[in-house]
């Protein structure tokens, strides 16, 4: 099975990618709103999670899928009372498609100001 890996510059750590490849599958790694100089993008959850599925989109693009390809999104929050503001941003870019879905609460994540991490796995083509 091929395999690819699809850096996008805001890893954090040397030892992971934001996407990986293998034959019909993409996983994209837990993905924030940091910018490539480690900077928070977006004040508020929706804010952050706009940002962050932009990433997402792109790293899906990277690997020759969309995000009508996603088939899993796991999304961890600081504040589960954001829920409204994070589901609101992911419905405007689930139009065509749906998937299967996590919504977590987490104590913190990463970096100071970070309130949305969100995982992604998409089935490229027919998934022969």
């Amino acid at each position: 099975m091929k395999r690819q890996e699809l850096p996008d510059g805001t890893e954090i750590a040397k030892w992971y990618v934001r996407a990986v490849k293998a034959g019909p599958f993409v996983f994209v790694s837990g993905t924030t709103s940091l910018d490539a100089k480690g900077r928070v993008q977006g004040r508020d959850a929706g804010a952050q999670t706009r940002v962050t599925m932009r990433k997402i989109v792109n790293a899906l693009k990277g690997a020759g899928a969309t995000v009508d390809d996603i088939t899993r999104l796991t999304i961890y929050c600081t504040d589960i009372r954001d829920g409204a503001l994070i589901t609101n941003e992911l419905s405007r870019w689930f139009k065509k498609s749906r998937c299967a879905s996590a919504l977590i609460g987490v104590s913190t994540l990463a970096v100071p100001g970070l309130v949305v991490e969100i995982e992604a796995t998409a089935v490229v083509g027919d998934g022969r």
